[in-house]
């Protein structure tokens, strides 16, 4: 049901989706629909969820398998894994992290951008030993919400992701937190 609900959202967007036409394109009755997702916006939250979750796991992956020389980098490579995600993933071109269907959709205390940059902030704060401190808080959280409109724009421009605009969303990113983060900044 996911599935469907994903490639419906890429072909006509939210506003036309339904749950008649997620069971009609899951292959199931309305019924199954209801029996685990009360309405259409309980079924995009559950795949808002589910984009979240790869999202991270891809991050996780990455930050396993390749060493990066600072911070920098890394803040490349997860730019690079959102900007894929985009291209590649149903669904997620239309939700992102859930800010169409639920600003607080991870949540309820929360926004999703706050919830995303507190799991980046964290990768930060093991990977690269940065000082935990409220202003890692905020330098992390500005570079997210500033990334996650410079990137919608991007697809805005181009289907695929304008890469002018892309890159300008890494040159963005990395010289914010470099003057926030002085001592781990690029040579």
């Amino acid at each position: 049901m996911l599935d469907a609900c994903a490639e419906l959202l890429d072909e006509a967007g939210y506003e036309a989706l339904s749950t008649t036409r997620i069971a009609e394109r899951a292959g199931v009755a309305i019924g199954s629909v209801y029996q685990f997702f009360p309405d259409k916006r309980a079924i995009t939250q559950e795949l808002t969820r589910r984009n979240v979750e790869e999202f991270v796991r891809r991050v996780d992956r990455r930050f396993l398998e390749e060493d990066y020389r600072g911070w920098w980098e890394a803040v490349d490579a997860i730019i690079d894994i959102y900007v894929d995600m985009h291209r590649t993933v149903s669904g997620f071109k239309s939700l992102h992290f859930g800010d169409v269907v639920d600003l607080n959709l991870l949540d309820s205390d929360s926004d999703n951008n706050t919830v995303i940059a507190g799991r980046l902030r964290g990768l930060f704060l093991k990977e690269f030993g940065l000082a935990d401190s409220a202003a890692l808080d905020l330098a992390v959280l500005v570079a997210v919400e500033a990334g996650d409109a410079v990137l919608k724009l991007a697809f805005r421009r181009d289907p695929d992701g304008d890469p002018e605009i892309i890159d300008a969303a890494k040159h963005l990113i990395r010289g914010f937190l470099s003057r926030q983060l002085k001592s781990w900044s690029p040579h």
